[in-house]
């Protein structure tokens, strides 16, 4: 699942990005109105995690320009103001759901789950490439019939390849979006772990899914190599 939070409070995104992840979540950040909008335009999230009082401009009028987009990603307003008059507001906006701070985090998650068991237009449930199958409800992983038990980062990171097949992601691109801090000179951590990935999704098939783009980063296709 691919989350988008919009918070301009750098401690609370923090907290609220590195929970998420920790359950499986993808999460990118945006600080302001305009970059938050910016996001939600060109990328098809699942949910968005919504603060009202933000730079540029505020969260429900972000509300109201991605409803009058037609982008259907469930939104979830989570904000300090309290009043019945702004959550009527927001709700009639567009809003799904709305917490107020201070909140739980065990609270923001069942909530964020259970916004994610709502059928979406955006949203589909089982993503496959080739035999390789990924259920983004259940979080489950089967190649060609059989469960593959991955690790949280290893399923994120799968994930993450899987939803842009054929793309070449980086080894930044990819640990901006799997992991929840700065890795610099650290990249090698990203080969760490597509090599674990290999091991448990390709070594025992004929085809490998998972493919080294030399001096750029890794894909996923089922593309038989060197095909046009």
């Amino acid at each position: 699942m691919r989350l988008l939070l919009v918070e301009d409070e750098r401690k609370v995104a923090d907290i609220v990005a590195r929970g998420l992840r920790a359950e499986r979540f993808a999460v990118d950040i945006a600080s302001d109105g305009p970059a938050g909008w910016d996001m939600a335009a060109h990328i098809d999230y699942d949910l968005i995690i919504l603060d009202l009082m933000l730079p540029g401009f505020g969260g429900t009028e972000l509300l109201r320009r991605l409803r009058q987009a037609n982008k259907n990603a469930a939104v979830l307003v989570l904000t300090a103001r309290d009043s019945t008059a702004d959550k009527v507001e927001n709700l009639e906006a567009g809003a799904d759901d709305y917490l107020t701070k201070p909140f739980a985090f065990a609270e923001l998650l069942a909530r964020v789950k259970a916004l994610m068991r709502r059928p979406s237009p955006n949203r589909t449930q089982v993503t496959r490439i080739a035999d390789l199958e990924l259920n983004r409800l259940t979080q489950q992983v089967r190649r060609a019939g059989k469960r593959i038990e991955l690790t949280s980062k290893e399923y994120a990171l799968l994930e993450y390849m899987a939803s842009h097949p054929g793309r070449v992601l980086t080894r930044t691109m990819i640990i901006e979006h799997v992991w929840d801090e700065s890795f610099e000179g650290l990249t090698n951590i990203v080969d760490v772990y597509v090599r674990h990935l290999r091991e448990k999704v390709d070594v025992q098939h004929s085809l490998k899914l998972i493919r080294t783009i030399r001096g750029a980063g890794y894909c996923i296709s089922d593309e038989e190599e060197g095909a046009p």
